[in-house]
């Protein structure tokens, strides 16, 4: 990153901002340098539950220990004492969290300690430590204490999550609850306000905020506005100054700060949708970029009456390094199912090559893994074999991406997720509909009951007058009969008696889908993947709601829907509360935020308006990041009073 054109043509994304501190606070605080030729000192790592989330989309096994991690330990496990190794602890400054540092110093753990905190930690806990240590006579033993202000989770260069542990605190349904006190808001804001804090201190810039008036979007833009405001005003122990922003990729300009409410859409959340990354979000279990398989093992050839095989569960990291995931996760799904398929086709025509060069080293028999071992300077390598590694890890790309992807097919056909899909675009553009809702509601092969709720909850969201009480009925008999719980319908309904929006539904933009015809590629007999039956949709880029208040406010395009969003610049001396912006350029960078969760639809269709934008960048962010069924399940508990 050092090359000032590659800095510029690539700011420095977020994940390589967190990634760089999470490294120097490993290396004891001081940057880490790529090339010194010393062995790393050896030490472990201690983290707690949140610890363990921010490192892990981030930081591979093999990464820690090449940065001297030989351990790496939760906080409140059974730890043996290992007295002649340092330790780097990274922990949220919880009371139980400090109590058990507390422990460790008095049991004499370890040989040294460097405490880092994910959030800041208040004087009276840190007076906490200092007693203790001073008690166990173990101050000399602590090296350094830290406040690291990285409490979120980056999950792509472009996109972050607050938090993954007590999530249900800062969820839709905690914000929406209609018994919240003011006392409980206060503290979800307030969580909330942290994370973003810790977020601008790691990306080095003050932004200059908008939010829609009147939602839980605002009561965070006045918190983070003034929690900004306090840290540039205290001059000496200001975050934002000096090194840490000359380098910062928003040198130049400041980015913008778009605060949404997540109510201002409902319907994108419940949309079964058709990209790559965003359904194995919503069909498959993926959280914090790892994706978790249950892999049926064959019933068929086992005697009649035998228990099925046990299945086995495998679980596949969907990396930036993993560079089919990186081009096609935003693809249309029968689009990746033909990539997988040629990048198959390809690697069987090298495969003869990879037994060549195994026999060449006298490997057949190897297992790949010690084949990965061995260093490049044996005799018999010769400059061929180097491309062998290079073959296996292709291979083995290959192999997640047809697990994965077949997963995700099976889906898809069990529960007509295309047409689902297509059916929800129609809705959401106001297409003229092709065939009933109740048709479909009441078609038994066509999804779960899920699916069918999803359905009639985006078309109650977004038809203009919604359906007379006596067709209500009619869709609640056909819903109930289906097996739907209808708890969510309940929620929905308040909410849009209540939502000022119901007299001007978002609009979606307009038609979207066209099929083309199935692919005929991927349906000869060849392929894996049999897509008989599944309709190849094919995406027209058109801007969901938050993209659309995202284009208006950094292009500063007057609009009725954002004309009165407030203006907060946290760098003025006074604040004054105006929806006047003082800029009148448009900006280069932005950070759209959607309180009270998002999902990977969005922050697609973010990716895809802004690759049509030169030189801009912008990055996604939530209070959770939810698939359908987790959102449903918070409405399901909304509706139910």
């Amino acid at each position: 990153m050092a090359s000032a054109a590659a800095a510029t043509a690539a700011a420095a994304s977020i994940r390589e901002r967190q990634t760089v501190a999470l490294k120097r606070m490993l290396n004891f605080n001081v940057p880490h340098i790529k090339n010194s030729t010393g062995e790393p000192v050896w030490k472990v790592l201690i983290y707690d539950r949140f610890g363990q989330d921010i490192i892990s989309p981030l930081l591979s096994v093999k990464e820690l220990r090449d940065m001297g991690i030989t351990l790496h330990l939760l906080l409140h496990s059974d730890r043996d004492p290992i007295p002649d190794v340092p330790a780097v602890y990274f922990v949220m400054p919880t009371e139980e969290n400090i109590d058990r540092m507390c422990q460790d110093l008095r049991n004499q753990l370890y040989e040294s300690y460097y405490l880092n905190f994910i959030s800041a930690i208040s004087r009276s806990k840190l007076e906490d430590i200092a007693n203790a240590a001073l008690a166990a006579s173990a101050v000399t033993q602590v090296a350094k204490v830290f406040d690291q202000y990285l409490n979120f989770i980056t999950l792509e260069d472009d996109m972050f999550v607050l938090c993954n542990q007590n999530k249900e605190l800062v969820s839709y349904r905690a914000i929406n609850r209609p018994d919240i006190t003011d006392t409980e808001m206060e503290t979800v804001m307030d969580t909330i306000v942290d994370s973003l804090f810790c977020f601008f201190v790691t990306l080095g810039a003050v932004p200059i905020i908008r939010c829609s008036r009147g939602t839980a979007a605002e009561m965070v833009a006045v918190k983070l506005d003034k929690k900004l405001r306090e840290n540039l005003r205290d001059a000496r122990n200001s975050l934002f100054t000096g090194d840490t922003l000359g380098a910062g990729q928003f040198s130049f300009q400041r980015p913008l700060l778009v605060l949404v409410d997540r109510n201002i859409d409902l319907a994108t959340p419940l949309h079964h949708t058709w990209t790559y990354q965003a359904l194995v979000h919503d069909v498959l279990d993926f959280h914090l970029n790892r994706v978790n398989l249950e892999e049926s093992s064959g019933v068929e050839n086992s005697p009649a009456g035998a228990r099925p095989k046990r299945k086995n569960k495998k679980s596949y990291d969907l990396t930036p390094v993993d560079k089919f995931w990186q081009k096609h996760k935003g693809s249309p799904f029968p689009e990746v199912a033909e990539s997988v398929q040629q990048e198959l086709e390809s690697y069987r025509a090298q495969e003869d090559e990879v037994k060549r060069l195994k026999s060449i080293m006298g490997l057949e028999g190897e297992d790949e893994g010690a084949i990965s071992m061995l260093s490049d300077n044996t005799a018999k390598l010769t400059s061929a074999v180097s491309s062998l590694p290079e073959l296996l890890e292709k291979k083995r790309l290959i192999d997640l991406h047809t697990n994965v992807a077949t997963a995700v097919l099976e889906h898809i056909k069990a529960r007509k997720l295309d047409v689902y899909f297509e059916y929800e675009e129609k809705i959401m553009s106001k297409t003229t509909l092709d065939k009933s809702l109740l048709d479909i509601i009441s078609d038994p092969d066509a999804g779960t009951p899920e699916d069918k709720m999803r359905l009639f909850l985006i078309y109650y969201i977004s038809t203009q007058q919604a359906p007379s009480e006596a067709d209500l009925e009619q869709y609640k008999k056909a819903l109930t009969d289906a097996g739907c719980n209808l708890n969510p319908l309940q929620y929905i309904k308040q909410w849009k008696a209540f939502t000022k929006m119901a007299s001007a539904p978002a609009s979606y933009g307009s038609t979207t889908t066209k099929p083309m015809g199935l692919l005929s590629r991927v349906m000869n007999t060849g392929s894996q993947f049999v897509m008989e039956g599944v309709k190849n949709l094919v995406l027209k880029q058109q801007n969901l709601p938050v993209t659309r208040i995202l284009d208006n406010l950094m292009e500063m395009k007057s609009n009725p829907e954002t004309d009165d969003y407030r203006y907060f610049d946290p760098k003025m001396l006074r604040g004054n509360d105006s929806s006047v912006p003082r800029n009148k350029n448009p900006f280069q960078e932005a950070i759209v935020f959607v309180v009270g969760g998002g999902n990977y639809i969005e922050y697609q269709n973010l990716v895809d308006y802004i690759k049509g934008k030169q030189g801009k960048h912008i990055l996604y962010g939530c209070s959770e990041l939810f698939n359908a069924t987790q959102f449903i399940k918070q409405l399901s508990q909304l509706g139910q009073k």
